[in-house]
């Protein structure tokens, strides 16, 4: 049977079509309070984001001018040893009173644990170039203590006092273990056998603090890394002084550096 139809065309028994719009509708300029929330968040994911790039590039030219400090010390000799070390002292304050003080810059109250991953490498590299430098001049180990205390003019964003944390300090004294193996290369090399005997001992000693130090949770994998490394340095060195020893009077230094050279896979 036919349906019938009204005056307007509109068949009976069917329903109007409707254009699925909402009886009450928000008006484009409102925005609901949920969607305000997320764009809140949004921005503050962005400056976070802004903040963590800044800090990474910061780090990454404290590690590049810490090495440069390094360099400069592995290139000491017996001629120019004073004036080497002045130098390094020199370079080392610069990367602290400007690659550093940018940094600290960057960091208020919980940012420094929030976003220490973004410039611990970079904190790591400096406690080495530090403490390496530290050992070439005094023949000691630089503390943790001693190392704040010339941070003390550096401020955070809080005007707080910037230091080093004890995680990335321990992590750069892990660092610092190669160098002196380098160091111990070159005097046995040049012909100063009690180099390796000195290294020997430091390094012997850091490697029986930081075995009984916890491990660092947070920097698991740096921490073990850095604990295998250490024990490569130490065996490396306790073998040159066992060839200065044993052999030093059959070979010459040159070659008996060559025994226990290390290769490119040290590099820290």
């Amino acid at each position: 049977m036919e349906l019938q139809e009204d005056v307007g065309g509109r068949a009976f028994g069917k329903k109007p079509r409707t254009m699925g719009i909402s009886p009450v509708q928000t008006s484009s300029h409102e925005m609901s309070p949920l969607h305000a929330k997320f764009q809140e968040i949004g921005r503050e994911l962005d400056v976070m984001n802004e903040k963590r790039e800044r800090l990474v590039k910061a780090s990454r030219d404290v590690t590049i001018h810490s090495k440069k400090v390094i360099f400069a010390v592995h290139r000491i000799s017996a001629l120019n040893k004073a004036a080497t070390l002045e130098q390094a002292e020199r370079d080392l304050n610069a990367v602290r009173n400007n690659q550093v003080t940018r940094l600290a810059r960057e960091l208020q109250g919980n940012d420094y644990w929030k976003f220490r991953r973004a410039f611990s490498p970079g904190m790591q590299e400096f406690v080495e170039a530090a403490t390496t430098v530290e050992f070439v001049k005094n023949g000691r180990l630089l503390t943790l203590e001693e190392l704040n205390r010339s941070f003390f003019d550096i401020k955070d964003a809080a005007k707080q006092p910037f230091e080093v944390s004890i995680p990335d300090y321990i992590l750069g004294v892990g660092d610092l273990t190669g160098e002196l193996m380098r160091l111990a290369v070159s005097g046995v090399a040049a012909g100063q056998p009690g180099a390796a005997t000195a290294v020997c001992i430091m390094i012997r000693g850091l490697y029986e603090g930081f075995s009984m130090l916890p491990a660092l949770h947070e920097n698991l994998r740096d921490w073990r890394m850095k604990s295998d490394t250490m024990l490569q340095s130490l065996v490396k060195v306790e073998t040159a002084c066992y060839n200065v020893h044993v052999r030093g009077s059959e070979y010459p230094p040159e070659m008996l550096a060559g025994d226990f050279e290390y290769s490119g896979d040290d590099q820290s």
